[in-house]
């Protein structure tokens, strides 16, 4: 990505008041892309931590904002909750001398699927991917069906490709649930990937417990090695359980991917990110 000096970039994820480790892959996705030198500053931001939404914009001067929620789907917080703390009136927002771009979340981008795939491909590399079932699970809610179509629009797009034995969606919340992966899974091998940004109560406690790997809730997720003991041998499969999507490295080309995508269809910037080497 040419650098813009003339830009801020903001990353806002929720952050936790009981888990530290929720606001840490936004905190890590944010120190490498100030490495990178791409944007004049790089600022964070959360609704459940230190700095809030509210301070996030003091002291910035730039005439250009880049704001990216660091969020799975379009939900009550992309649409209600930062557009309301940064007080933005649509996607772009004047403000004096500046403009402030309101991205769409980084679950939504077409980019999330190659993480997904190098998460899974790098958790059991000796097992052929016809071999595996992979599941992507998400929260899922009645209260808004956002928060399965991201897992499902992932799971569309790796279907297409052909790559896995069979690939399927579940969820905590709302049919198929998770807690079925056993009698869902056609082939002895399954992969299981969070589809959140963080490792936080939901995956270190709560699938865990869902899937048959551990029998109530444990310790903090800097704790836990749940991620850690692949393989489990559990019903005649064997199951292979990996850490929340949004930890992953490579989920900064997909903020910077979604700054792209927003000056593309917004600003008619015909752009390209140039990643590093060792992405490639």
């Amino acid at each position: 990505m040419i650098p813009d000096l003339n830009a801020t970039l903001i990353i806002i994820g929720h952050g936790s008041t009981t888990n530290e480790d929720s606001s840490e892959p936004t905190h890590l996705h944010a120190d490498e892309i100030r490495k990178r030198g791409l944007f004049k500053e790089v600022r964070t931001a959360f609704w459940k931590e230190e700095p809030s939404m509210r301070e996030v914009l003091y002291g910035v001067r730039t005439p250009k904002v880049f704001i990216v929620p660091n969020f799975i789907s379009e939900g009550y917080f992309t649409q209600k909750v930062i557009p309301r703390e940064l007080e933005l009136s649509g996607k772009v927002t004047e403000r004096g001398s500046q403009r402030l771009y309101y991205c769409d979340p980084v679950g939504s981008h077409p980019s999330m699927t190659s993480v997904i795939l190098k998460r899974a491909q790098e958790t059991a590399p000796q097992i052929p991917v016809k071999d595996i079932s992979l599941f992507i699970v998400g929260h899922g809610t009645n209260l808004n069906d956002n928060s399965a179509k991201a897992a499902r629009d992932q799971v569309e797009r790796i279907q297409e490709m052909n790559l896995y034995g069979e690939v399927l969606s579940a969820y905590m919340e709302e049919p198929p649930l998770i807690n079925d992966w056993s009698t869902m899974a056609k082939k002895s091998h399954v992969m299981v990937v969070p589809f959140f940004i963080s490792d936080g109560l939901h995956s270190y406690q709560d699938i865990p417990v869902l899937l048959g790997i551990e029998q109530e809730t444990g310790p903090s997720a800097s704790q836990a090695d749940v991620f850690r003991r692949n393989p489990y041998s559990l019903h005649q499969k064997t199951l292979y359980y990996t850490s929340s999507i949004g930890t992953e490295p490579m989920m900064v080309e997909v903020i910077l991917d979604q700054v792209v995508a927003f000056r593309k269809a917004n600003l008619n910037d015909h752009i390209q990110i140039f990643y590093p080497k060792k992405l490639l």
